[in-house]
């Protein structure tokens, strides 16, 4: 039987020049948002005719070990895998604390500028392997990981000193690793390609806008940048990998409960400034979006790291001021159950929100697939400098649609809602509102008054005092002028029938 040991530390390569030359080669990934990701690795096999054993120490320590797929690309060689073992515990202290259970050994205690060595019996070493430190269901480990150590007779709970182990066990590792025996007719070398799925990774998508200090109530312009930040504590560095994005729910079945689960919803990106060349390009991928990052980067192990993918100077936005009055009640309400409440959706507030808008078009300098992301504003002020002004989230957004953030409420605006009549006979309901919104700013502004038909789906609205527009089936939208320091009314009167 051969063995085959793929050492990547520099100084082994170096050490190994003599009988063979091991080119590593340049890792890709795809990376997706629901804390996991694809890893792809080229290695150099040179088999012989028969069994051979390999040993591969530069796996993620969140590797899935029924995921690993080991092929020739080029499908030229056959081979069998007869057997496939992982191990995710490194040498470590712990580790070697676990080895020697139930075993005295030394431990050098220093105490001022004299060191002396203690004998200790290994009573429990507190090790806690990686699966059971990653939790069973998705829930994190809870137990005792403290040692427990007999000196002199006594229980420790601790070390009480720097252990000292009398020697290396012979199947320790240094790195998360797969070991293989494979099996195999035509012997030689060739370039296998190794793929897995490891957890430990993700991504997210960040926008920073920024508008222009100007009028209120007047269409702003917004210089957009958006970031892909990547995390990952997958246990392994990648180095100058090539890196892909998948977004889109990709469905996936949770191995702690083997129920699937959809990741956050989420499109592509791109769009840079006419100057620069674009960072990520995208392509559709079956029903999903793939981007590629066009250099490759590093991801160290438990790093945090930003890419800027979009920047869009100047484009067309607009400030929306929504006033929807009606608190109504959460939960689930038939129309029957609302009907016989004759105070339903009687109780109101005074807020009045304040919404970005802007058209994800190529005609505003952007038509791409954007993914979701938490949106941060930022306007100038009479001085030039930023002022954060909210933040929110948008869901996963398709070219030619608008994106619309709702960004707080508005400190000069203020709504009033009343019901002003309410009749009910055995088959229909008259209804009327009168909805006051006052403006205390130092311009005009439009306000949309939004209303909820809720009482049934057959509505008829006969009296209004202003023309509205129908967003959703039981949903309309007044919009008023409303001059400086001056208010408006809107009254409407709505008939139901069943």
């Amino acid at each position: 039987m051969k063995t085959i040991l793929f050492l990547r530390s520099a100084s082994l390569l170096g050490a190994l020049a003599a009988t063979a030359t091991i080119v590593r080669a340049q890792p890709s990934l795809t990376v997706y948002n629901q804390n996991f990701a694809v890893v792809r690795d080229t290695i150099p096999l040179d088999l012989k005719v028969g069994v051979n054993r390999v040993v591969f120490p530069d796996t993620t320590a969140s590797l899935e070990p029924d995921s690993v797929v080991l092929r020739d690309p080029a499908g030229k060689r056959q081979f069998q895998i007869l057997e496939q073992s992982y191990r995710a515990d490194p040498l470590s202290q712990s580790l070697l604390l676990s080895l020697y259970e139930g075993k005295t050994i030394d431990f050098r205690v220093t105490k001022g500028e004299k060191t002396e060595i203690v004998q200790g019996k290994i009573i429990r070493s507190g090790y806690v392997s990686p699966n059971t430190a990653r939790g069973f269901g998705g829930d994190p480990y809870n137990g005792v990981s403290q040692p427990i150590v007999e000196v002199d007779g006594q229980l420790r709970f601790s070390l009480p000193g720097e252990p000292v182990f009398p020697a290396l066990p012979s199947d320790a590792i240094l790195k998360p690793t797969l070991n293989w025996v494979l099996r195999t007719d035509e012997g030689g070398p060739f370039k296998a390609e190794l793929g897995y799925v490891t957890g430990g990774m993700t991504w997210k998508a960040d926008y920073n806008l920024v508008a222009p200090e100007n009028k209120i109530g007047v269409s702003d312009t917004l210089d957009l940048t958006g970031w892909v930040t990547f995390n990952n504590t997958s246990g392994k560095t990648f180095e100058n990998a090539r890196i892909k994005l998948m977004a889109g729910d990709v469905n996936k079945i949770d191995s702690n409960n083997g129920r699937g689960r959809g990741g956050g919803m989420m499109g592509g990106f791109g769009g840079m400034g006419a100057a620069m060349a674009p960072t990520v390009t995208e392509k559709t991928f079956d029903e999903y979006h793939l981007y590629t990052l066009s250099e490759p980067t590093t991801l160290r192990d438990r790093e945090t790291k930003q890419v800027e993918f979009a920047r869009a100077p100047g484009i067309k936005s607009q400030t929306l001021y929504i006033y929807d009055g009606a608190s109504i009640p959460s939960g689930s309400y038939s129309y029957d159950g609302i009907r016989n409440d004759q105070n339903y959706g009687v109780t109101s507030h005074t807020k009045v929100m304040v919404m970005r808008e802007f058209a994800n078009t190529p005609e505003n300098g952007l038509g791409i697939p954007l993914p979701k992301g938490r949106l941060r504003f930022y306007k100038r002020d009479a001085d030039g400098q930023m002022e954060f002004i909210g933040e929110n989230v948008i869901d996963h957004t398709p070219k030619g649609e608008t994106v619309r953030v709702a960004m707080g409420n508005a400190f000069d605006l203020v709504g009033e809602r009343k019901r002003t009549a309410y009749k009910i006979d055995s088959n229909y309901i008259d209804e009327s509102f009168q909805i006051t919104v006052r403006n205390h700013k130092a311009a005009p502004v439009e306000v949309r008054v939004v209303e909820h038909l809720y009482r049934g789906a057959n509505w008829n609205i006969t009296e209004k005092s202003n023309a509205f527009v129908k967003n959703e089936a039981n949903t309309v939208e007044f919009r008023v002028q409303i001059p400086p320091d001056s208010e408006k009314v809107v009254t409407y009167k709505v008939h139901y029938t069943w």
